[in-house]
């Protein structure tokens, strides 16, 4: 689901990395607070030890490292006194996670979240030939049993049980299978959905193994359109940029589709805003805990592409473009390169940290703050398309996309004013 990212590497490289990058969208937990009359049995010691050690690691880290060193104003130590006898009575990670987040939540950050050790696994190999139903869940903030289906992978054991995306998964029934664990390759699993209609479906899906969709991805199937999918920015990024750039006809509109895209490694960021805008050129500044501010210019990176393309391009985002996917089309669309198209998006930009916890679980912590080039500050606002387009669930069942129709529409239409515009002032 979520992506994580490296950006800068730190003496424990093997256990943390900074990050431009939201938390897992399934790890908030906005409801009502886990009690001790939700979770009546008792955790054996070894688990009451193991729940101990991961909820210390998670306090202390947001004590010590956290941006603000001031918590946004949360008492911290009411916190732990309030929060650490619900995580020690926890009996699966279920409930631990639920407490944590609750915690974390107190922060008011979409990147403070805590991953449990399933979801950590599924993100560590998500490039990997693994296990996997094939559908990509986000949790209901209106309830943290229920996930909304975003997509289902065409010729996955999902598709062919007849899940569709819209779809919500119900997981609050006792024995019910929750994202807080394990697939395994074989072992069927039943779930429960709500369709569109509220009509309730009882579904075996049989996880098989899946090889690993690619994080970027080019359709040049529209004439004079180069449409590149980005799906994380992940290692290889700007490479593959540089290479697809390459080969673009100077004449050619570029498509950039951030959909969904939930950040990553700040090096690629900036390969990315390197493709197109001038070297050394100021995109953002990062100010850390400590309240030193570092200017972000653009240092190249696109691939073996030696200067920046100059072909129309229009960003197309989300209400799920979140972190560099948000920074990135708003860089580009301060500095009059590119069109942005979409919905606004989450509002979630600042540098994030992820700390390995002692079950194999995962912290996402922000560490630095940020804003643009221009002094906006993104966090808790997003970008704001300059033209408002949508895709529900039922475009994308039936293979419509209005809101890529829109951008190449726009982009058509501004290289055809350009033309006129230079005809007009062409001297006689």
């Amino acid at each position: 689901m979520n992506l994580r990212g490296l950006s800068i590497r730190l003496t424990a490289a093997a256990v943390m990395s900074l990050a431009l990058v939201a938390a897992p969208s399934f790890a908030r937990d906005p409801g009502v607070a886990p009690t001790a009359a939700a979770t009546p049995a008792r955790p054996d010691p070894d688990r009451a030890r193991m729940n101990q050690r991961v909820f210390d690691k998670v306090w202390s880290e947001v004590r010590t490292q956290y941006y603000d060193p001031h918590l946004h104003g949360v008492d911290w130590n009411a916190a732990r006194r309030t929060w650490r006898p619900q995580a020690l009575a926890a009996t699966d990670d279920r409930v631990l996670y639920r407490v944590l987040d609750q915690m974390l939540n107190l922060l008011d950050d979409d990147h403070a979240g805590a991953s449990p050790p399933a979801v950590t696994r599924r993100i560590d190999t998500l490039r990997e030939r693994r296990p996997a139903m094939g559908v990509v869940l986000r949790r209901d903030e209106a309830d943290p049993d229920v996930y909304l289906v975003e997509t289902v992978r065409a010729g996955s054991p999902a598709d062919e049980a007849g899940v569709a995306e819209g779809w919500k998964l119900q997981t609050g029934a006792p024995g019910a299978w929750f994202p807080e664990m394990d697939v395994v390759a074989g072992q069927a699993v039943t779930l429960s959905f709500l369709d569109e209609a509220g009509a309730a479906h009882q579904t075996v899906v049989t996880p098989r193994m899946l090889d690993p969709q690619p994080a970027f991805a080019v359709d040049r199937s529209r004439p004079g359109v180069t449409v590149l999918r980005i799906e994380g920015f992940e290692p290889g990024l700007g490479r593959w940029m540089g290479e697809q750039l390459s080969q673009l006809d100077a004449n050619a509109d570029v498509v950039l589709d951030l959909r969904g895209n939930p950040g990553g490694r700040l090096m690629e960021a900036d390969a990315v805003l390197s493709c197109f805008l001038p070297s050394d050129r100021l995109w953002a500044t990062r100010t850390a805990r400590s309240g030193q501010q570092v200017a972000l210019r653009t240092a190249g990176g696109c691939g073996d592409l030696r200067v920046p393309v100059t072909n129309p391009i229009a960003v197309l985002v989300d209400g799920n473009s979140r972190s560099a996917a948000e920074l990135t089309p708003a860089a580009l669309q301060e500095a009059g390169r590119a069109l942005v198209v979409g919905e606004p998006t989450a509002g979630a930009v600042l540098i994030s940290q992820e700390t390995r916890l002692p079950d194999g679980g995962r912290l996402t912590l922000s560490r630095a703050d940020f804003v643009t080039s221009g002094g906006v500050r993104l966090e808790k606002r997003g970008v704001t398309p300059d033209l408002v387009a949508d895709r529900s669930s039922a475009d994308r069942r039936a293979g419509r996309d209005p809101a890529l129709d829109a951008a190449i529409a726009a982009l058509a239409a501004r290289t055809a004013g350009e033309r006129v515009l230079a005809i007009e002032t062409a001297p006689l």
